[in-house]
């Protein structure tokens, strides 16, 4: 009884590990595949486009004429009042040059037209070439040869060059001279005076400008004389003209002030073309 018992049991403890091995086996044999994560050379992910408008490169207004005469490219810092004075022309008429919408708003890389734009000179009179079959010369003698007349381009240029330096300037203010001209530490006469002493245009001109615009320069008024000549007048305390007004010779157009400047004074500069020059050299001798 005892040995069949035995024999009951161990064949019990078989079947068991019998079960046991074979679920074992079973869930070898159910794994889940193993995914191949090796290079996938050549294999090209797709990304969503960029639009076509930030992609392209941003083309600033007047590019096309970067580089050339008469052109200006606004660098960081430049504003075109500043332009405009180291160029010998208005602000506002850079702006109408070069299609500029609003002149407080300029960007670096811009190129800007600082040379008044050429236009043709009409002067109604038609003009015919004589050529040499209408001349009939005298007996014995021969023909004259014809003379060309200058064109009216070199007549114009020539007029304007001599009438251009021809100007009788006269002292702005009557105070003395505080500081006079150096090219780059004071670019023109520092005159004194008292707050409200009269400021005088040097000479016929036309406004440029009026404002407080230009760092250092406070309440500033800019003549425009000719196409050669500026007169600029700064730290004033009351400016008494508007821009695109026209103003004679001694005309009064400010009172001497503060703005911007240590002491009460009139900077006053001269500019050839755009570039400071010595204002003493064409101011009368006192």
């Amino acid at each position: 009884m005892f040995s069949l018992s035995v024999r009951m049991v161990s064949a019990l403890m078989l079947v068991v590990a019998s079960l046991v091995l074979g679920g074992c086996a079973s869930k070898a044999v159910n794994r889940a595949p193993v995914e191949e994560r090796g290079p996938t050379i050549g294999k090209v992910t797709p990304v969503a486009a960029e639009p076509a408008a930030a992609a392209a490169v941003k083309q600033l207004p007047g590019f096309e004429n970067a580089g050339k005469p008469g052109y200006y490219t606004v660098k960081q810092g430049d504003t075109l009042i500043r332009i405009g004075l180291d160029h010998g022309q208005g602000a506002k008429d850079i702006a109408r040059w070069s299609g500029v919408e609003n002149p407080n708003r300029i960007e670096v890389g811009q190129v800007l037209r600082v040379e008044p734009p050429l236009a043709p000179v009409a002067t109604g009179v038609v003009t015919r070439p004589v050529t040499q079959a209408s001349v009939t010369p005298l007996p014995g003698t021969s023909a004259p040869a014809p003379v060309a007349a200058p064109s009216s381009a070199s007549a114009s240029k020539s007029v304007a060059a001599a009438g251009d330096d021809e100007i009788n300037w006269i002292w702005p203010t009557s105070g003395p001279v505080l500081s006079g001209f150096d090219e780059i530490k004071n670019k023109g006469l520092d005159i004194g005076g008292v707050a409200g002493d009269p400021v005088l245009a040097a000479a016929d001109g036309r406004v440029v400008y009026v404002g407080a615009g230009l760092r250092g320069y406070g309440n500033l008024i800019i003549l425009k004389h000719n196409n050669t000549y500026l007169t600029a007048y700064a730290h004033n305390q009351t400016m008494l003209i508007k821009e695109d007004q026209s103003v004679k010779k001694g005309q009064k157009i400010a009172e001497m002030g503060s703005s911007d400047a240590d002491r009460v004074k009139l900077h006053f500069e001269v500019r050839r073309q755009g570039k400071p020059v010595d204002p003493a050299k064409y101011l009368p001798a006192r």
